[in-house]
C-alpha cells in the first residue's frame, strides 16, 4: 500500500500514514489551535491510529480537557514541532497536524471548525462545511468522506 509521509521541522521525527492518497483535511479555528500553532487555526486529519508510523524522538504532554477527557500531544524532542494528538474521547483515532505532511501544498481544506473564534479577516469558501464550535463527529466524518 502506497504511504503519505511527513514529519517536524528539523527531520528527527518522521512518520507515514498508510493511506493511497492525501487524507481530507479540517481547519480548526479554536483558541487553542491558535495559541497551538501560532497562526489564525490549525490544519488536521483523523486517521486510524493503526494507520500511523513514527520514527524519532518523541515528546508527550498531557492534559484534561474541559469535557474531562485525556488530550495527548506528541511532538518532536528536539524542535517541538507537534506532530499529532490522541484524545480518550475517541480511542484508537489520531489527530495528525496536517502541516507537517510532506505534501502539505497539496491539501484541501474540506470543512472548518470553532468558526465563531476565527479571526475577523478570514473569509471562508462559499458552501464550506462549518460549524460555530466542535462538530458532531458524524456530521464532520460524512463532510471528510464528501471530499
Amino acid at each position: 500500500m502506497p504511504k503519505i509521509q511527513g514529519g517536524c521541522r528539523c527531520g528527527a521525527v518522521r512518520y507515514t500514514l498508510a493511506l493511497d492518497t492525501l487524507p481530507p483535511i479540517y481547519a480548526c479555528h479554536c483558541l487553542d489551535c491558535q495559541t497551538w500553532s501560532g497562526s489564525a487555526f490549525s490544519l488536521q486529519t483523523f486517521q486510524p491510529e493503526a494507520a500511523l508510523t513514527v520514527s524519532g524522538p518523541i515528546v508527550v504532554y498531557e492534559f484534561t480537557t474541559p469535557s474531562g477527557s485525556t488530550s495527548t500531544q506528541r511532538m518532536c524532542g528536539v524542535c517541538h514541532a507537534r506532530i499529532y494528538n490522541t484524545n480518550s474521547a475517541r480511542p484508537n483515532v489520531v489527530v495528525v497536524r496536517a502541516g507537517t505532511l510532506d505534501r502539505s501544498n497539496e491539501l484541501r481544506v474540506v470543512a472548518h471548525l470553532w468558526v465563531k473564534r476565527k479571526q475577523p479577516w478570514l473569509t471562508l469558501p462559499d458552501g464550506a462545511p462549518a460549524w460555530p464550535e466542535s462538530a458532531p463527529v458524524a456530521e464532520l466524518m460524512q463532510a471528510l468522506t464528501q471530499r
